[in-house]
């Protein structure tokens, strides 16, 4: 499926690309893992995409599994929602104003997902964070939250903690420019630690505001909770007075059409959506119990505003995207394509002798390069990622687009269908044998 020029001038005007971007923006990306430095070369510049396969500006097709980091559950300009964008800017694209569509985009997310009585929309999922971290802190009249290490809930500078992801691939777990004042009432539990959090809060009885956690890390990999653990925090919020927050940016209608909650059947007091929400717009959501979210501005004192909140555009894709999610059969295609290519990859790596754990929850997918299984940060931390590395640049030789980090998930599309698994699987044998030549 894939189509790749030739090997000595394959990457000419990426790399044409990059050297002029370089020279402009910081590390010549507007978001630092984009940059390629964890695996070793410059990055690919991308001029197009449709379905489940993006095109560089080399003329060089990939299998695409980056989907934009998780949004395109549809894959690239699915029809419905390029329609809807195209019905949508023939009116106009911002007003700063009510359209009907927020409300009737409002309306299919309460009705999806379990925990959300009340919504509002921001523009990204560091705003929604940030914002539902303000709220629980006014709400409950405390200062102190609880986060695990590993799990990134943006780049607000209370939350910039031992984030994963892109601060992990770049070696900066904390940034410059955050006071310690800033970070000093956020606490740090390992994920998948009941016993941590118990201890947390004994320790801190009174002045904790939220459990803040991605109920299925992914910015340190795709790591799920293990038996038991989302249900734990719910009683132990319960039991000390504490308001849980799970952070769906990423599993928010990815892994379920009501999100990581509703798999799980466990429901927090607030939640935090983006990425599938807006269908691959800038969007994002905050919502939860009713009596919490009047407390935001106009309808409480607890201010939060966005000139671009709500804009149609991003309202229109997220409506179609939700549509087509709920009036299809797409989370059974979803499963069983995810299903057969984590079957795959775990035979492709075992015929390689390769050490590898494949974890998948729903459409995410995660590659370790260990041993055994990983269940949290400090876990992940320790795979190889020079293996990952020697994988990835193989893979994307083969057409096989990945996010270039260790710590970063897959992520499937209705758009992949089985001649997308057979290059992926095929570029997987030989990407697995490259990982094992790394000593």
């Amino acid at each position: 499926m894939a189509k790749l020029v030739e090997k000595t001038s394959r990457y000419a005007r990426s790399d044409a690309a990059f050297a002029r971007a370089r020279k402009l923006m910081p590390g010549g990306v507007n978001s630092p893992v984009r940059a390629y430095r964890a695996v070793g070369r410059d990055p690919v510049t991308i001029t197009h995409g449709k379905g489940a396969i993006v095109t560089d500006v080399d003329g060089n097709d990939y299998v695409d599994y980056v989907g934009s980091y998780g949004p395109l559950i549809l894959g690239h300009a699915p029809e419905a929602v390029a329609a809807a964008l195209t019905k949508t800017i023939d009116k106009g694209w911002t007003f700063g104003m009510p359209t009907e569509l927020e409300t009737q985009l409002a309306e299919l997310v309460i009705e999806l997902v379990p925990s959300v009585e009340v919504v509002r929309f921001v523009n990204s999922g560091t705003e929604a964070a940030m914002s539902a971290i303000r709220l629980a802190r006014a709400a409950t009249g405390r200062g102190k939250i609880i986060k695990c290490t590993g799990c990134y809930h943006g780049h607000t500078d209370a939350l910039l903690v031992q984030a994963g992801s892109g601060a992990t691939t770049l070696g900066t777990p904390s940034s410059p420019g955050v006071p310690a004042s800033l970070t000093a009432d956020t606490l740090l539990v390992p994920y998948n630690d009941l016993d941590a959090v118990r201890a947390a809060m004994q320790a801190h009885a009174g002045d904790i505001a939220c459990m803040a956690v991605e109920p299925v890390a992914g910015n340190m990999g795709c790591v799920p909770p293990a038996e038991g653990y989302l249900q734990g925090l719910r009683d132990l919020c319960d039991e000390f007075g504490v308001l849980l927050l799970f952070d769906e940016v990423m599993t928010g209608f990815r892994v379920n059409l009501g999100g990581a909650q509703k798999l799980y059947g466990v429901t927090p007091d607030l939640t935090c959506l983006g990425k599938v929400v807006g269908g691959g717009l800038p969007c994002a959501a905050y919502g939860g119990r009713e009596d919490l979210m009047r407390q935001v501005s106009p309808d409480g004192p607890v201010y939060q505003a966005g000139t671009l909140s709500g804009n149609p555009l991003a309202m229109a894709a997220g409506l179609a995207t939700l549509q087509v999610l709920r009036d299809t059969d797409a989370y059974l295609s979803l499963e069983l394509t995810a299903c057969d290519l984590a079957t795959g990859l775990r035979t492709a790596a075992a015929q390689a002798g390769v050490p590898v754990q494949v974890t998948r929850v729903g459409s995410m997918l995660g590659v370790f390069f260990a041993d055994a299984p990983v269940r949290n940060y400090e876990q992940a931390l320790t795979c190889r990622a020079d293996r990952f590395a020697a994988f990835f640049n193989a893979m994307l030789d083969e057409g096989v687009m990945l996010a270039p980090s260790a710590f970063e998930a897959w992520f499937v599309s209705t758009a992949h269908d089985a001649a997308c698994l057979e290059t992926t699987l095929a570029a997987a044998e030989k990407a697995f044998a490259a990982a094992g030549t790394i000593r």
